[in-house]
């Protein structure tokens, strides 16, 4: 039988992790020791201690304010956490270089993410989340989703583990992955040419069927196309899906080229 507690978790998103699930998501963790981390769905702290002994300052956001409320008592003698009760998305991106870390609400996954992604001074972020959603974001059905490719120049994602369903309580119905998006240092791409990369991807996957080929022919030349897919290695009948994000960034050099 569900407890009560278990009933508020379903409610809210919430599958706190077990102890061997903890220490697994911990081992893929690499935080800067002098930086800033931010903790999204802090729960019952089952990780919140051991990152705070892993960075220079942690905020831990807890949506629930019971389980807030019993964090922040038990952390009170660690003085690099705040514990700050209410949503992770409300938060205002910190100016200063930050890491995020988390065992993310599945049911808002995207939305975190997105956060993450808007945020221009994030360095990295860890986040568990459902398995399926973290494969269909690093390629792990052989097939590349709109997001990754149009983000890939400026971050890398990167599938890190699976952690089963059982070292979560309230058990979800499904396994969780470990996702990791790391901002690179410097773009793949010239940081004045970004929004010509996405523009060219979002007429790759804007077209109407057939071929990544058929669909550029709307706003590149057809001379220019035929060279410029076989520098990447993308064959003429290949669908946009299955082209890989490092394919996209060959691709639209080797179009650069041909301008």
């Amino acid at each position: 039988m569900r407890s009560e507690r278990d009933r508020r978790r379903r409610e809210l998103s919430q599958n706190y992790l077990r102890g061997a699930g903890a220490a697994q998501f911990l081992r893929a963790v690499r935080l800067d020791p002098a930086g800033l981390c931010l903790e999204v769905g802090a729960g019952n702290g089952i990780l919140t201690g051991r990152l705070a002994a892993r960075c220079r300052q942690l905020i831990a956001y807890e949506v629930d304010p019971d389980a807030a409320g019993q964090l922040e008592s038990r952390l009170r003698d660690q003085p690099n956490v705040r514990v700050v009760i209410g949503d992770f998305l409300a938060a205002r991106p910190p100016r200063q270089p930050f890491e995020v870390v988390g065992n993310v609400p599945f049911g808002r996954t995207a939305p975190i993410v997105d956060w993450c992604l808007a945020a221009r001074s994030m360095t990295a972020a860890t986040l568990i989340t459902q398995l399926e959603y973290a494969r269909k974001r690093t390629g792990g059905y052989g097939r590349w989703s709109l997001l990754t490719v149009s983000t890939w120049p400026e971050v890398q994602w990167d599938l890190l583990g699976t952690i089963p369903r059982t070292q979560f309580r309230p058990v979800p119905r499904v396994d969780a992955g470990i996702l990791r998006l790391a901002r690179r240092p410097e773009p793949l791409i010239a940081p004045g040419r970004l929004g010509a990369y996405r523009r060219m991807v979002q007429a790759g996957f804007g077209g109407a069927g057939g071929s990544l080929l058929a669909s550029l022919r709307r706003q590149y030349p057809a001379a220019a196309l035929p060279a410029a897919f076989q520098a990447a290695g993308i064959g003429s009948k290949t669908v946009v899906a299955f082209v890989s994000p490092a394919q996209w960034v060959e691709l639209f050099r080797a179009l650069e080229r041909r301008a």
